[in-house]
Parts: C-alpha cells; sequence; structure tokens
C-alpha cells in the first residue's frame, strides 16, 4: 500500500494558468500540486496580484478547487542571499499563509564542501521571523548546489534541527553518484518531499544527461517506489523541468506515461 501522495510541479507546464493546472491534476486524479511557474512567469507572487489582488481572494478561489496547493516553490538560496533577495522570498508569504500552504521550497546554494554556517545563519533568520510573525508555512530546503550527498544532507540536518528537506532524488543519484535507496534510508528522518525524474545517459545542452519520459531512462525508480511506499507519508513529485528543457515533451505526456508505466 503507497502512503505517500503524487503531485507535480508546475515547471513542467509553464504556459497553464493556475486554473488550467489545477484542472490537469485533477484529470490525472493528483491531488496536489506545486507551484515554481504559472502563465510563462515564475514571480507567482506579482501573478497573484494581477489576478487576485489580495491573497484572501486566492484562497477563496483555490478553496473551491479539488486539488491542494502543496508548495509555493520559490528562487531563493540559504547560501548569502541579498536583501533583494529577501525581500522577493518574502513576497511569497501572504499568498502561502492564505490559503494555508504548508511548504515554501527554497534552495539550499553553495559549493560542495563550503561550511554550513552561511546556510544555517539563513535559516536562523527565518526561524525568528517565522516566530515573531506566527507565520505557518514554513521552508523546505531542497538539495539541489551543496547537498547533493547523503553525507551533506545529514550534517546540515543535524546542525539544523527540524529542518525540513526536499529530496531531490536525481541529483543525489546523477551527481552524488548515491544509490537513491541507500540515500532514502541514510537521509528519511529529514525528507518531507520527494522530487522524481528520469534521465538517460546521453548529454544535452545543459547536462550530461537527457531527461526522458518516466520509465524510458536509466533511473531506479522501482525499487525506491518500493522503499518509500511502505513509510514515506510526505509527497513525491514528478519534477518536469519543461520550463528549462524546452527539448521535453508536454507534462500531459509525462504524466501519462508515468502513470502507463506504473513508474510512480
Amino acid at each position: 500500500m503507497t502512503t505517500y501522495s503524487r503531485a507535480f510541479s508546475t515547471l513542467g507546464c509553464p504556459e497553464l494558468s493556475l486554473d488550467d493546472a489545477l484542472a490537469l491534476a485533477q484529470s490525472h486524479g493528483l491531488a496536489a500540486i506545486e507551484l515554481r511557474t504559472l502563465s510563462g512567469t515564475i514571480d507567482l507572487p506579482a501573478l497573484f496580484a494581477r489576478e487576485f489582488v489580495t491573497p484572501a481572494a486566492l484562497a477563496v478561489h483555490v478553496a473551491r478547487q479539488s486539488v491542494q496547493i502543496v508548495s509555493l516553490d520559490t528562487s531563493f538560496k540559504l547560501a548569502e542571499p541579498s536583501e533583494a533577495e529577501w525581500e522577493a522570498f518574502l513576497a511569497f508569504v501572504p499568498w502561502a499563509e492564505a490559503r494555508g500552504v504548508k511548504w515554501l521550497r527554497v534552495f539550499d546554494g553553495g559549493a560542495p564542501g563550503r561550511p554550513l554556517e552561511p546556510l544555517l545563519a539563513t535559516l536562523a533568520r527565518w526561524r525568528a521571523h517565522r516566530a515573531s510573525n506566527g507565520i505557518g508555512a514554513d521552508m523546505m530546503i531542497e538539495t539541489h548546489d551543496s547537498l547533493f550527498t547523503a553525507a551533506a544532507i545529514n550534517a546540515f540536518a543535524q546542525a539544523a534541527s527540524g529542518a525540513a528537506i526536499l529530496w531531490d532524488t536525481h541529483h543525489t543519484w546523477k551527481k552524488g553518484g548515491e544509490d537513491p535507496v541507500a540515500t532514502w534510508n541514510a537521509i528519511k528522518p529529514h525528507v518531507v518531499h520527494v522530487h522524481v525524474k528520469d534521465s538517460i545517459s546521453r548529454p544535452s545542452a545543459r547536462h550530461p544527461f537527457t531527461y526522458v519520459l518516466p520509465g524510458a531512462g536509466e533511473f531506479p525508480m522501482a525499487p525506491l517506489r518500493a522503499a518509500l511506499a511502505g513509510e514515506f507519508r510526505g509527497t513525491v513529485s514528478l519534477e518536469w523541468e519543461r520550463q528549462w528543457h524546452p527539448y521535453l515533451p508536454p507534462l500531459e505526456d509525462a504524466l501519462r506515461a508515468g502513470a502507463e508505466r506504473k513508474w510512480w
């Protein structure tokens, strides 16, 4: 029995509006989505302000939908952000709060082997701001730039007690060279959200690999799915990166392939 819920990131459908993205999720039997880009922009606070004016109006609109928003995905990095980057991140908070969105996705930032102190200082600043303002939403930190091995993730999580980790499984597998099941077993106490995608070992324009439809590549999803299915109670989200890799087919093709192959 699968204990986790499934979602997708709107990184895979950057051209869709909010309503169209929610409808796509519903049509594929998904309970949630995470919002990264909508209507051609990643500046979601500005888009919401134009379309809904107030966070309360957005909350009312989304409450009518059967699909939940599990995360608002920001571009913020913990490693030494500027004040302008702080302000851009904080602009997401009222929109998350109004609808009760639990997670604000941020990146780790930094470089492998660099000290953790800048990341920890930023997280401490956020925690103080969150506590003093009674904010319910919290950061979840994606394993992206510096935290792409189990050892690095655990070192950070131990230093930042209670930190919520968004585990990008493809990064620790392809960039970190780790078996996903082994990584999961090492870091699972800290993981609240999981990104999955598939690829083959053929260079593309931006990477030494090429993303492919779920189940058509080399990512060992079957053993990972089995490991997650019995104990993970968070969200497993298909991160179809069509926003950054326009060679990819539409997200609907990826969702259909994943379902047909019982990939995730």
